[in-house]
């Protein structure tokens, strides 16, 4: 009977025109389907934890390295001492007692012929669907001398844990009126409010500790969000600390020499005492590797699903795709996961994907006890994520609320991803 039901729905939409979605669900819906999810961040997470919620017949298993995981939210708070690495390491245990089978390894090849996954250590993982949440990669080179070993030196400090401890310790043994420089990169890149986040928290810092200290934010881009928010929150709680250089007027950096602490812009070179270089970003390597990005060097995808839409039965999630006008965010990759796993639910019991309404919160520290937040709604119209109206910008009427709200929005996110 369920099948007849099944093959049924699939010849009516094909009536309707919905060829795309006919080829995903066509298959004989499997007895205990298997989803792989490959990495482990906001985004794997709540799409395994989603899952198993949906539907506890499915198996989910989640594949990533790193355990526990470092959190890049809330990590610029930690560069400062307003909190403790350890506050922000998440475990997979959560997940665990819900049901999800944690592999504690690396995806280093994915067969989407025969939807396989093969694993460093030399096991194939069988899937039904496949679920990449790869995260992103430093385009190293970019500026000309910043590799892996002058990050050593200039921290980028974008993916939290080692890099966070050197960028701090370097802020901590910086001289008394010493000048901190903070490279921006254009294009698409993690967290687009974070390098003024950091910007605002590293001079509270040497505002309290390093007095006649600077902040260079040097700046690829001639505008960055809330603009007009931060500036008025500089020239506030610190008058005078924080330069702000776009590309019109040599912002953009063009090349490091990490062991003399030089950076050069086409204003020529800047001798500066801490240098936190943040390189241009791609999708995780193994999704290029897989075929799922495109000429622009992300991945596109079926918004109502976050299927590939060059890869069949292979969803992308979080800062790899394309999901614009969304921002590559935690909470943004945590409504793309719970969409994306109510689809392949659905897709499994032979029924439509919800209609989909997205979420995104991103808040930003101006102080210790001051942030700004900004509120996003996105829904699918013809084809494609539209915002639902202007974000809202909150942080000037009460920032001192918004720091409250921050600290419990990290919680809440943490526990609805992680399980924790």
């Amino acid at each position: 009977m369920r099948r007849r039901i099944f093959l049924q729905w699939s010849a009516a939409v094909a009536g309707a025109g919905v060829l795309r979605r006919v080829r995903a669900v066509q298959r004989p819906v499997p007895t205990k389907a298997h989803v792989v999810v490959v990495g482990g961040g906001f985004a794997g997470a709540s799409c395994a934890l989603s899952l198993r919620r949906l539907n506890p017949s499915i198996r989910v298993t989640l594949v990533d390295p790193d355990e526990p995981l470092v959190t890049c939210p809330m990590s610029n708070s930690v560069l400062v001492g307003l909190r403790t690495l350890d506050s922000i390491r998440v475990s997979r245990r959560g997940l665990e007692r819900a049901g999800v089978s944690y592999v504690h390894d690396r995806v280093s090849s994915i067969d989407t012929q025969h939807r396989r996954a093969r694993l460093a250590g030399g096991a194939d993982l069988k899937y039904d669907r496949l679920v990449m949440a790869p995260g992103i990669r430093f385009l190293w080179g970019q500026p000309e001398g910043y590799d892996e070993t002058a990050a050593a030196a200039m921290p980028h400090a974008w993916q939290a844990g080692e890099q966070t401890e050197i960028l701090a310790s370097q802020l901590r043994a910086m001289r008394s009126g010493g000048v901190v420089a903070i490279s921006v990169p254009a294009g698409p890149m993690r967290c687009p409010p974070g390098p003024f986040e950091r910007a605002s928290l590293i001079a509270g810092f040497l505002k309290e500790n390093k007095p006649r200290s600077k902040v260079l934010i040097f700046d690829s881009n001639n505008h960055f969000p809330r603009q007009d928010v931060f500036t008025e929150a500089w020239q506030s709680l610190y008058p005078g600390m924080i330069e702000w250089i776009p590309v019109v007027d040599g912002g953009a950096v063009l090349r490091v020499a990490a062991s003399e602490g030089v950076i050069y812009t086409s204003q020529g070179a800047h001798r500066v005492d801490v240098a936190n270089i943040i390189p241009p970003q791609a999708p995780g390597l193994l999704a290029v590797q897989a075929g799922l990005a495109s000429d622009h060097g992300w991945c596109p995808i079926h918004p109502e699903s976050f299927e590939s839409s060059v890869v069949p039965d292979v969803h992308v999630i979080g800062d790899a795709c394309i999901a614009d006008p969304m921002p590559k965010a935690a909470s943004a990759a945590n409504s793309q996961a719970k969409q994306c796993a109510g689809a392949i639910a659905a897709t499994f019991e032979g029924r439509e994907p919800p209609s989909p309404v997205f979420e995104s919160v991103c808040y930003s520290m101006l102080s210790r006890d001051r942030a700004l937040s900004i509120h996003g709604r996105y829904q699918l119209t013809d084809g494609a994520i539209r915002q639902m109206s202007a974000p809202q910008e909150t942080g000037s009427a009460e920032p001192r609320q918004e720091a409250l709200n921050a600290e419990s929005w990290y919680e809440r996110i943490v526990r609805d991803a992680f399980g924790t």
